[in-house]
């Protein structure tokens, strides 16, 4: 038996009816043991997640550490928030920057570790 192409396979399934379409199917699952539906639908965002590279980040502050005034110093430096809100942030934890370019999120990520906290880009 010669061997289709993708593409023979897939004009093949274009001239197909919706019930023809149905039974390609459930004979797919019957012979293989798979729903082929569900391997196309995990495939999918698999494929696209890795050839997606990551341009920005959200920079945030899981503990303020030990040196937390240094801290609430880097936050105040960083995002301008006033003495409270920054206190409050050090205290909670939570988003420092958000949807900030990869650089720039390194950057807060390193000003942030050098003064005693534990950050992570999302």
């Amino acid at each position: 038996m010669a061997k289709l192409s993708t593409q023979e396979i897939i004009d093949a399934i274009k001239e197909m009816k919706i019930l023809e379409v149905k039974e390609l199917v459930d004979a797919m699952k019957e012979e293989f043991g798979v729903d082929p539906s569900a391997v196309a639908v995990a495939a999918a965002p698999a494929a696209g997640a890795a050839a997606e590279e990551k341009t920005d980040a959200t920079v945030v502050l899981k503990d303020a550490g030990a040196a937390k005034i240094q801290v609430i110093k880097a936050i105040r430096d960083i995002t301008g928030l006033g003495l409270m809100e920054a206190k409050a942030l050090a205290d909670n934890g939570g988003n420092v920057k958000e949807n900030v370019p990869m650089d720039e999120a390194n950057d807060i990520k390193a000003k942030l570790e050098e003064a005693g906290a534990t950050v992570e880009l999302a």
